[in-house]
């Protein structure tokens, strides 16, 4: 989800510097975060730098402004970790780290989930509503059944190629280094369709708990039987899975203690590439998506 300075009025002061975003700047964008009330770690903030690059906005050594993008091959990126600090906000400094964003990403197809606030901001620079992102979380609720293995079964590392296959296919997207690094720190299951994976599902530590995505599946109920078996792992323990609202995932989502606590708009500059026929049906992040 991005937060930014929004507002027109204003320039950018003369004692604000933009530089490329890197490790020693974590601990600030950390204090970025946590005033916004984002639940990210710096483990969090962390990763994502691993996977992208970006830009910070530095006010006498502080970091008062931070955003990211994400390429994904030679042609779709995706966009985040944008935030403005509350005293600095008025001043166009989103809107400055967004030009420089996509003239860095250049003529990529671009990905992003905006909060309502953000929307004319993008809106002006060519984006597009692609759909919408509800984001549940919460304590699951009862106790969840291990799927038989012949249906869900934990990844083993034969796997990669035919997950990173259904990946691609179902994202449009070549993310083989994000899977790579989602699978170093997550635990990952399969679906399987007569022996062969269908789907699959990863779960990781992130923010106040758990986050369980990208789930990639044909069905709806399908992507259920990877949740639960993620699930049955983090029994008792706070978990987040943000579903795109056309898969009709949130309602059995509410159902068993993840209720819905926001949305975000999904906005593409560009064109999609082609996907499916199996669907994402749950985002890694808002950011990386």
């Amino acid at each position: 989800m991005n937060t930014a300075d929004f507002q027109d009025r204003g320039t950018a002061a003369d004692d604000v510097s933009l530089v490329p975003f890197s490790a020693h700047h974590l601990p600030g964008a950390l204090k970025l975060s946590q005033e916004m009330r984002w639940p990210y770690r710096i483990e969090d903030w962390a990763f994502a730098l691993q996977l992208g690059q970006g830009f910070v906005l530095e006010r006498n050594g502080e970091v008062i402004a931070t955003a990211a993008w994400f390429p994904y091959g030679e042609d779709c990126a995706t966009m985040g970790m944008i935030i403005v600090s509350g005293a600095a906000q008025g001043r166009r400094y989103g809107a400055k780290l967004m030009d420089r964003l996509l003239a860095a990403a250049g003529a990529r197809t671009i990905l992003l989930n905006s909060t309502a606030e953000g929307q004319l901001l993008y809106t002006r620079r060519g984006f597009r509503p692609a759909g919408t992102i509800h984001q549940h979380q919460g304590i699951p609720a009862g106790r969840f059944e291990v799927p038989p293995l012949d249906v869900v079964r934990p990844m083993a590392a034969s796997d990669v190629e035919a997950v990173a296959r259904l990946d691609g296919e179902a994202t449009g997207f070549q993310r083989r280094p994000l899977l790579e690094r989602l699978l170093d720190v997550g635990e990952a299951h399969v679906l399987l369709r007569k022996g062969e994976v269908a789907g699959y599902a990863i779960s990781r530590l992130f923010g106040r708990g758990h986050v369980v995505g990208p789930v990639i599946a044909p069905t709806a109920d399908q992507a259920h039987l990877l949740i639960e078996a993620a699930l049955t792992r983090l029994e008792g323990r706070f978990v987040r899975i943000d579903t795109a609202a056309d898969t009709g995932l949130s309602p059995w989502l509410e159902t068993i203690g993840l209720s819905q606590v926001s949305d975000a708009l999904t906005m593409v500059r560009g064109t999609m590439p082609p996907s499916g026929p199996s669907r994402v049906f749950a985002l890694s992040n808002q950011s990386l998506n």
